[in-house]
């Protein structure tokens, strides 16, 4: 009985022993695919400058590792094979949509053959590679090029070499010249913005002297990260993404508007094992700030709205067509200098919505949340809507919130009106430009302030060349957060905003100047402390 439960006891050791030394010896690659995974999570959250780990095993890029990778299995092989193929089609897609932007006006691309030859071709090794190529590499191993200056992507046709030119106009630069790799190899003060879905934003300094933002696909940003997530393909959804950034570089360079961000230049460079990364370089700006813009004076948020009409005006008119910006929000808009410019074009479409000869009403709809608009379809085409989109955006997120509030009476009836006509959509972009255009002729000249003989509560002493040391109080909106100034156009404007103040008892005349020459006032509660300032003039209420 003893020897029995021995011989149980070591048969249950001996079983227990060989399973697992079966478990070590055909389940080799555990390890190497738990280390894979975390290489690839890593690589999601964001690590740029760490090589993407198992790269040896991963080869990013080859449509066919994972086909090897499953040997015999035709089930996995054909199942990769078909993730591969969608995704080069969503890469020929968008090289499609960058080349029609370009046909649209190729007459441009002459103009930059004397500057950039090299990168020029950049846009050349972009292409995807055909599905007669993806076929082919069934059996042929990998071909892929090593050298971008000498080897173009053997998958580019000759029709492509000759069309697929990425021009820039140099003229867009105060100095001639397209910046490039060589002016962002060193800069200084770089700073992070921000990121999107695709594309991270970063502020640099060049030379010491000139501030830019640089744009370049976010590896950890969303795009990036669903697209290697279902693919598995860093390279190829690099490439993806990146067209977005040589979408938005291609309007940038055709759309020539002051209201729409200026590209400097650009760069390519091998960068987190993918070569040809591309880096944009455009003017820089501050992000708006809906908050804040609600606290500044109307003058300027005038100005934003005027802004926002003619960029527009000028979409609604484009050399490309009528343009629509279909991701409108606040945060695709930057300050320049107090202008409005739209800094993100990579969502922007001059595709309007086709409908057929027997259109239903349905055809044509523009949903929003708070409403719809039915438009009429004619020759083929929903018309106007690219303009009536971005209209109503324009309304919804901006002329409601910054047009209205704070404004000089008189010109608050002309105000509503555009706001409702907008909302409404009884007027085009064309109407809407010519009533601002019209409000800011009355305000630059004074035409909104009241035509009326009554006399001032109070008499004025001037003193010429001084100023008022504190004695400040706050009004809304200023221009100074600890103080009230104002903007005014002429003295009596002036006196008559005193009066209208219970803490106001002097005001001092700036030699300082807003965007539509109106002079700026400083409000105090006093004149005790007075001291010398050139080229200022204060004005002291005498008596009561």
């Amino acid at each position: 009985m003893k020897r029995r439960k021995i011989m149980v006891a070591a048969g249950f050791c001996l079983s227990f022993f060989l399973g697992t030394l079966m478990n070590l010896l055909f389940i080799p690659g555990f390890e190497h695919h738990q280390n894979h995974r975390d290489g690839l999570r890593s690589y999601h959250h964001g690590r740029q400058h760490q090589r993407v780990a198992d790269n040896a095993q991963l080869h990013v890029g080859d449509p066919l590792t994972a086909a090897v990778a499953a040997g015999a299995n035709s089930r996995p092989a054909n199942s990769d094979w078909r993730r591969q193929r969608e995704l080069q089609m969503q890469i020929q897609e968008r090289l499609d949509e960058v080349l029609r932007y370009r046909q649209r006006q190729a007459h441009w691309s002459a103009t930059g053959d004397a500057f950039r030859p090299l990168e020029r071709r950049r846009l050349m090794d972009l292409e995807p590679a055909s599905y007669w190529e993806l076929n082919k590499a069934n059996v042929k191993s990998d071909n892929r090029h090593t050298d971008a200056q000498s080897r173009p992507s053997p998958a580019v046709s000759n029709t492509a070499k000759a069309q697929n030119v990425f021009w820039m106009n140099p003229d867009r630069v105060n100095t001639g010249q397209m910046l490039g790799c060589h002016s962002i190899a060193n800069v200084t003060n770089i700073q992070y913005l921000g990121s999107g879905y695709t594309k991270a934003v970063y502020k640099a300094t060049i030379n010491s002297s000139l501030s830019v933002a640089l744009k370049s696909v976010d590896f950890g940003g969303h795009d990036m990260e669903n697209c290697i997530k279902k693919y598995g393909s860093a390279e190829d959804c690099y490439r993806l993404a990146s067209f977005k950034i040589v979408k938005e570089m291609t309007l940038m360079g055709q759309l020539q508007h002051p209201n729409i961000l200026q590209l400097y230049g650009y760069c390519y460079q091998d960068s987190n094992d993918i070569r040809d990364t591309v880096t944009a370089i455009t003017e820089l700006g501050s992000p708006l700030e809906m908050i804040q813009l609600l606290q500044t004076p109307w003058e300027e948020r005038f100005r934003i709205c005027l802004s926002l009409v003619r960029l527009l005006h000028y979409l609604a008119h484009s050399p490309l067509g009528p343009v629509t910006l279909l991701d409108f929000r606040p945060r695709q808009f930057v300050l320049v200098g107090g202008e409005l410019k739209v800094t993100d074009l990579d969502d922007a479409s001059v595709e309007e919505t086709p409908c057929g000869p027997h259109a239903t009403p349905g055809d044509c709809i523009m949903e929003f949340p708070a409403r719809n608009f039915t438009l009429a379809c004619i020759r083929g085409r929903c018309q106007g809507i690219n303009e009536k989109r971005n209209l109503y955006n324009a309304y919804r997120f901006f002329f409601t919130y910054l047009l209205p509030h704070s404004a000089p009476t008189a010109l608050r009836p002309v105000l509503d009106k555009i706001v409702n006509s907008t909302g409404e959509l009884t007027w085009g972009i064309d109407e809407t430009q010519v009533h601002l255009e019209n409000v800011l002729h009355l305000y630059t000249n004074g035409l909104y302030l009241q035509n009326t003989s009554q006399t001032h509560k109070s008499e004025y002493k001037r003193l010429a060349d001084t100023s008022i040391s504190g004695e400040n109080y706050r009004c809304w909106p200023s221009y100074q957060h600890d103080g009230c100034t104002l903007s005014v156009f002429s003295l009596r404007e002036a006196i008559d905003i005193c009066e209208s103040h219970a803490q106001c008892r002097a005001f001092t005349l700036t030699n300082q100047t807003t965007w539509t020459g109106h002079q700026l006032v400083q409000f105090k509660t006093g004149s005790s402390h007075l001291s010398p300032n050139k080229g200022r003039v204060t004005y002291g209420r005498m008596g009561s």
